[in-house]
């Protein structure tokens, strides 16, 4: 018995040395043995595109503030009111299809390498000449194997002619921002564009530095090769003008896509009978007689608008040297019509006048030039 407990004795303090001896932790967790690295997350891929959008469309609204619009011709600030009053891009291109429509053919014999415009895609011709009527005037033709491209050269041709040289020359390229057409075009429609400008801007400073301010000849040399390439003609980069897999629009079928009453207009615009400072628009009176074409136009706008009130006036005389004048039986050619109807409740300003044209194209189609129009609907006559 004795020495069992002796044993106990000598084995006891390594027992109670066991049991309180634990193991030891290593000084770092497992978890912490490895080094910690930290990356960056991808970019969602659509912050890049978004980021480049807002910079361009600051870039653009830059522009448009640079641009002065108190330097530019009249009809070229009526055209900018007129494609600023829209914001579908189908609206804006039936409007260039207008004006393609009603540019008059430049006659062959300019069809020339003085005359054609290097640098675009397609081949265009551009001619100025003195204004018969005025000789501190300058007068555009143009014309292009592609109908597209002569449409942007028609708007050029009806926002400059009429104006001095000295005024065309000072226009500045950064207007074509101001008509929201240049985030529509490809880069080689614009470039294009902008030489077209740039040479019709050297042919009128060519013209005002020939004249030199002596009397303008009435020779065939200062006159327009089309009857009709003095008309009153205004109113007011993927590419509407075609893409890289050739087809001419990115817009479809652009002959329906709004409907007759939703093409757009085409003349002498005053936008709603203000000037482009927002004073009133005083009209001239012609004192004249009603004629067979103004009778005409007044039965036919009374019978499918019946307005309120209805001005139509004939001011051909203002034009009397015109060939188009001259050429016609009766003389009548340019009018300013004034209608108030409620059939233009609900209707944009393009849309406006793009009725009163459908109603008038008949005689647009034998003579009538296109007429300076001024639409209203009854409650904004009563409040003008």
């Amino acid at each position: 018995m004795s020495s069992l407990s002796s044993s106990l004795r000598l084995f006891s303090p390594k027992l109670r040395q066991t049991f309180r001896k634990s193991p030891s932790l290593p000084s770092k967790p497992f978890f912490f043995s490895s080094p910690i690295s930290f990356q960056r997350l991808p970019k969602s891929p659509l912050s890049e595109p978004l980021r480049a959008q807002q910079q361009h469309q600051r870039q653009r609204q830059q522009r448009q503030a640079e641009v002065d619009l108190s330097v530019l011709p009249p009809r070229l600030r009526e055209i900018i009111a007129l494609f600023q009053s829209v914001a579908e891009p189908k609206a804006k291109y039936q409007q260039l299809l207008r004006y393609g429509s009603q540019l008059p053919p430049l006659d062959p014999r300019f069809k020339t390498d003085d005359h054609r415009v290097r640098g675009c895609v397609s081949q265009v011709w551009v001619r100025a000449f003195h204004d018969a009527d005025d000789s501190a005037a300058v007068r555009f033709e143009a014309d292009s194997d592609c109908a597209l491209t002569k449409e942007l050269a028609a708007l050029l041709v009806f926002g400059l002619s009429g104006s001095p040289a000295p005024v065309i020359a000072s226009v500045p390229s950064g207007f074509v921002h101001l008509l929201g057409l240049q985030q529509s075009l490809t880069r080689s429609r614009n470039n294009g564009f902008l030489n077209m400008l740039e040479l019709m801007q050297q042919k009128a400073l060519q013209l005002y530095s020939q004249v030199g301010g002596s009397e303008i000849k009435g020779d065939s040399e200062f006159q327009g090769s089309n009857p009709g390439a003095k008309a009153g003609i205004l109113e007011d980069k993927q590419s509407i003008l075609g893409d890289k897999t050739g087809k001419d629009s990115i817009f479809g079928d652009v002959s329906s896509a709004n409907g007759s009453g939703d093409s757009l207009p085409y003349g002498d615009l005053k936008v709603d009978g203000h000037g482009m400072d927002g004073t009133d628009v005083v009209e001239k009176s012609s004192g004249g007689g009603i004629g067979g074409r103004r009778e005409r136009m007044r039965q036919r706008l009374e019978r499918e608008l019946s307005p309120v009130e209805l001005e139509v006036e004939d001011i051909s005389y203002q034009h009397a040297g015109h060939a188009g004048v001259r050429g016609n039986s009766d003389g009548e050619t340019h009018f300013n019509v004034r209608v108030v109807s409620k059939e233009f409740e609900g209707k944009s300003l393009v849309k406006r006048h793009g009725l009163v044209y459908d109603l008038l194209q008949e005689e647009l189609q034998n003579g009538l030039h296109a007429p300076s129009i001024v639409a209203k609907t009854p409650s904004e006559a009563q409040s003008s």
